[in-house]
């Protein structure tokens, strides 16, 4: 079997957890990013070479540095940057035709990046395999609660190993949430098990237009086609779809209340490090920080080094329209953490005013930032461990602890590490205009422009 892991999400619910940048997938959890935990469980299933991550370029490096972290050697070309997010469907139909090439009646499992599932999962997925070859196969979890978030699937007439698919629904009202799970409906889980034949059989028959566009070799013109969700685009309307419920612990991790139900609880219901005085129901993120919640209830208290939510638990979903506010502004808290991670490693903004800007700027082994000037910025360089190569203007020194360069607006310049640990400087900006857009690149080893 295959495996396709859909890791192009930017999970606007969890902000300011999640930014576009660094969304929910990447983030560690007790150890390991929701990303590393569905690449192990895609290890259960295939072998390495038979995994295909779909991501975009924002987050391409992400995922082979954290599959490097794991040691799961994933051939480059099988990761896979989308030009710009066209929902599911596009995303799973390129990795498919990449997988036809190879296989053309390959059995493919589709996992989202984003999610928690039981390792008993495994065992029913793979249980199913022989009711992909005639069917387009989706995963349902039994409902714990009348959760208003999920799609829900009503199992039809049973089928060898699970259902015929009687009616797909989107997300209900909490009444009607209630009713679903009273006939036995199903979350749709997101998980899908696909043969290639089926798959574009399918494909062909309901979208004709994305099959012409994906069938080929080449990557398809993405500006041209239209965004659109596997269960909309292909499940709904086709009559080749079974439903196989998973016996198992599963959650999307979609809202904080989500991330909640995670969690241990006190005896009160309360999770997260604080202190709490005649407060029930509470959700607290702050590391760090000393927090004191007193005489309230079924609240979200999340804390980052530059933004706070504060928001009513049952209220969670609306975190997306906060962002969208955001987005509304250009404000770039919806797209970077303080802390900013880069193909080379990554940079903290310690202090951000009117005409300057101080950052920490770590730098992995053996790598090196893009060679590039400011036409509206100088900087400042102090060593504060390891050891700098510095080129200007095509001159090359060494800098070590405690020593320092300056880079005046206009010069070119390139920052590398070549030693065997990680290099840590300090960078003061300093200029009128201190964003990111201000960077002129002339050589790139990961392709930016």
């Amino acid at each position: 079997m295959k495996i396709i892991i859909l890791a192009g999400g930017v999970g606007t619910r969890l902000w300011p957890l999640s930014r576009e940048y660094y969304p929910k997938q990447f983030i560690p959890m007790d150890g390991e990013s929701l990303f590393q935990k569905t690449c192990r469980r895609a290890q259960k299933i295939s072998k390495d070479d038979g995994i295909y991550v779909v991501t975009n370029e924002i987050h391409r490096y992400l995922v082979t540095n954290q599959m490097d972290a794991l040691g799961c050697h994933v051939p480059a070309d099988h990761v896979l940057s989308e030009p710009e997010q066209k929902n599911t469907l596009p995303a799973i139909a390129w990795a498919m035709q990449q997988i036809k090439r190879e296989d053309k009646n390959a059995s493919v499992v589709v996992f989202p990046s984003d999610h928690l599932l039981g390792d008993i999962a495994i065992d029913q997925i793979r249980a199913a395999e022989p009711l992909a070859r005639d069917y387009l196969v989706t995963f349902g979890v039994k409902p714990a609660s009348p959760h208003t978030g999920y799609g829900y699937i009503r199992p039809g007439n049973p089928i060898a190993g699970g259902f015929a698919v009687g009616e797909f629904r989107e997300k209900p009202d909490e009444r009607t949430a209630a009713e679903y799970m009273k006939k036995g409906y199903l979350w749709n889980s997101g998980i899908f098990l696909l043969s290639v034949p089926v798959f574009f059989e399918e494909l062909k028959k309901y979208q004709p237009r994305l099959f012409a566009a994906f069938d080929g070799t080449t990557v398809p013109d993405y500006a041209k086609l239209d965004a659109i969700s596997i269960d909309y685009g292909l499940l709904e309307p086709s009559g080749k779809v079974a439903v196989v419920p998973l016996e198992t612990e599963w959650n999307d991790l979609g809202t904080f209340k989500a991330l909640y139900e995670t969690r241990g609880h006190d005896a009160q219901g309360n999770a997260g490090e604080a202190e709490y005085l005649c407060a029930k129901n509470n959700y607290v993120h702050a590391p760090g920080k000393h927090v004191g919640l007193i005489g309230v209830e079924n609240l979200v208290v999340v804390d980052t080094a530059d933004a706070l939510l504060v928001c009513d638990k049952g209220h969670t979903e609306q975190v997306k329209d906060l962002v969208k506010r955001y987005n509304e502004r250009d404000d770039p808290v919806t797209q970077f953490h303080r802390q900013v991670h880069r193909p080379w490693g990554a940079y903290t903004i310690l202090e951000d005013s009117t005409g300057y800007k101080i950052k920490r700027i770590t730098v992995k082994p053996g790598q090196r930032l893009s060679l590039q000037l400011h036409h509206h910025r100088s900087e400042h360089w102090v060593v504060v461990s390891g050891t700098a190569e510095i080129e200007l203007n095509g001159e090359t020194k060494l800098l070590r602890q405690g020593e320092s360069t300056f880079v005046k607006s206009g010069v070119r310049h390139r920052l590398k590490n070549p030693g065997v640990i990680p290099l840590e400087i300090i960078e003061v900006q300093l200029g009128e205009y201190l964003e990111e857009d201000d960077i002129v690149r002339f050589e790139d080893e990961y392709g930016r422009k």
